[in-house]
């Protein structure tokens, strides 16, 4: 389980809604990385194979909370 919890804006509902993310893949993803990339502004860019997609979540470690920025899926990896 996390320390801190996990919070969505309201970018990140928009596309997980869209992109049939559900939170707990979501969760899944920044806890149990397949592999992680820094991103810009600080943020962090987790990758996790799950339910026969990639996922790529990127997310910032707030002070109180990690906060969850945007969600992508693809059927094919992200890095080859």
């Amino acid at each position: 389980m996390f320390v801190k919890p996990v919070r969505y804006d309201r970018h990140a509902k928009k596309r997980m809604k869209e992109r049939e993310v559900s939170q707990d893949e979501t969760a899944f993803a920044i806890e149990n990385p397949d592999f992680c990339e820094p991103s810009v502004k600080g943020r962090i860019n987790a990758f996790k194979f799950i339910n026969g997609r990639y996922l790529r979540v990127t997310f910032k470690e707030e002070a109180d909370y990690i906060l969850v920025i945007t969600v992508t899926i693809r059927k094919k990896p992200f890095r080859g």
